[in-house]
């Protein structure tokens, strides 16, 4: 394969990889050893959850309850869902569809309730 080649193949990967649609939706984050439950969205899950295990292993996840279980039980009594996605957009590029990720989390609230004992979201206000 000549240097030219090599440059081209890249150059395709590269264009590929950045037309990729990204999968975007509703996770949980459920611990298992008190049935408590974490919901949110993500522009992408995929980095989403690589970017969860890091923040945990650092001690810097913004949920400090969250936080404290998975010290006091450990990565293995906890699982990442993907709870919904949203379809790829007809239109590849653009802004990122947040406000339909947002209505998508209220329904996912709504339907799970994981407050107070039952998660680790805040309840929603008045």
């Amino acid at each position: 394969m000549s240097g030219e080649d090599s440059r081209a193949s890249r150059a395709e990967r590269k264009r590929a990889y950045k037309e990729a649609e990204v999968p975007m939706g509703i996770y949980a984050i459920r611990c298992h050893a008190n049935g408590k439950l974490f919901v949110h969205h993500a522009l992408n899950l995929t980095a989403m959850f690589n970017r969860l295990r890091f923040e945990f292993a650092q001690r810097m996840h913004r949920v400090p309850e969250l936080q404290a279980d998975w010290e006091r039980y450990g990565e293995a009594a906890f699982s990442f869902e993907v709870l919904d996605k949203l379809p790829p957009r007809e239109e590849p590029g653009g802004p990122p569809p947040l406000e339909e990720l947002k209505v998508l989390e209220e329904m996912w609230l709504e339907r799970l309730k994981p407050y107070g004992d039952a998660g680790y979201n805040a309840p929603p206000g008045p």
